[in-house]
């Protein structure tokens, strides 16, 4: 049966595009919730709905089936179960006040496992691109940012369940310090747990903010080493389709069009020499 190279082509398009719409979708929700933290601080609360936004738009985006990326229907819908869990558990919290300190434990643990989880998927995504286009430099800085992200909501759901966790850390921010804990978790400030994160990611290391406790310490460490795993991961992909991209100029694949017109002839002649048979 002939194969419709159009239409395979287009469905190849399709799916192509797909990613690509992700990657970009990814990168604005990462760099909005960026901003949200440079607000005033009346404002901090924006910053966690753009967590919320993230989480949606990590499980909408990977989460969904790509033919070119073997996965099983299975291993997809376990993804899509921890994310959803991940989002209801995170909106509880925020939602919670900060007396209720163990409301962050499952968002620690949640938060982990469906970023980690996440970063694979993209890389394996990223893996899958045939040349590095601006889509596919999208998604890798997107890929970067949400693991730094992720990384500062941790650290922050660390610092409410294990209070002092960090140095020079204070989450009441302009809400005085003697009512901070009625206050619902999405009112404080998250910005420097953020930054400790970002710095714990890129190995600076800067010194102003320092992991207190085991479980703080072994969270910056965690965090350098994912960091450091997804440059060389990501930047060994990009170099590897950069050095096997064809230069211009150069002969292309030859087509697949002059076989089959050769085959159609073939076919033609011998139906010609089968009438000519008496």
């Amino acid at each position: 049966m002939a194969v419709d190279r159009p239409a395979a082509m287009t469905r190849h398009r399709f799916q192509l595009r797909r990613p690509h719409r992700t990657y970009k979708t990814l990168l604005a929700a990462c760099l909005l919730l960026l901003i949200s933290f440079t607000l005033p601080p009346t404002w901090h609360g924006i910053s966690s709905v753009g967590y919320l936004l993230l989480g949606l738009v990590m499980v909408l985006g990977l989460g969904d089936p790509v033919d070119h990326l073997k996965v099983g229907a299975v291993p997809r819908r376990l993804f899509k179960l921890l994310g959803w869990a991940t989002f209801v558990s995170g909106l509880l919290w925020f939602l919670t006040p900060l007396q209720l300190r163990q409301s962050g434990v499952p968002v620690l643990i949640l938060w982990a496992l469906f970023s980690n989880w996440s970063a694979i998927r993209l890389i394996r995504g990223l893996a899958e691109e045939q040349e590095v286009s601006m889509d596919v430099l999208r998604g890798s800085l997107a890929g970067y940012l949400m693991l730094g992200l992720a990384g500062g909501l941790i650290c922050a759901a660390l610092e409410t369940t294990t209070p002092g966790s960090f140095s020079n850390i204070n989450l009441a921010g302009s809400i005085p310090a003697t009512e901070a804990e009625v206050y619902p978790v999405w009112s404080l400030n998250f910005v420097r747990l953020n930054y400790f994160a970002f710095v714990s990611l890129t190995t600076a290391g800067y010194g102003d903010i320092t992991p207190l406790t085991p479980m703080a310490q072994m969270v910056s460490v965690g965090l350098a080493v994912v960091g450091t795993f997804y440059i060389a991961a990501v930047m060994g992909l990009l170099i590897s389709r950069l050095s096997t991209v064809q230069p211009q100029g150069l002969a292309q694949p030859p087509s697949l069009e002059p076989p089959q017109k050769a085959e159609q002839q073939r076919a033609e002649q011998q139906r010609a020499e089968q009438q000519r048979d008496p």
